[in-house]
């Protein structure tokens, strides 16, 4: 028997510099995958990640698939 909505999603996160950033040390942008549980946190997750583009910790924001 198969759900239809299960309670845990895969989400991709972006990083927010990498558009921004003319410096950077190769061209690309950061995105990591990760899960989260839908009813805990409905809302768009923000976590501050290493960006190898970037070359530091910035805010990395969900974004949808």
């Amino acid at each position: 028997m198969a759900k239809n909505k299960d309670i845990r999603i895969n989400i991709t996160l972006e990083c927010v510099n990498c558009a921004q950033n003319k410096n950077k040390r190769f061209p690309g942008i950061s995105r990591y995958t990760t899960q989260k549980n839908r009813r805990n946190t409905p809302n768009r997750l923000e976590l501050k990640k290493f960006c190898p583009h970037c070359y530091k910790h910035t805010i990395h924001k969900e974004i949808k698939k």
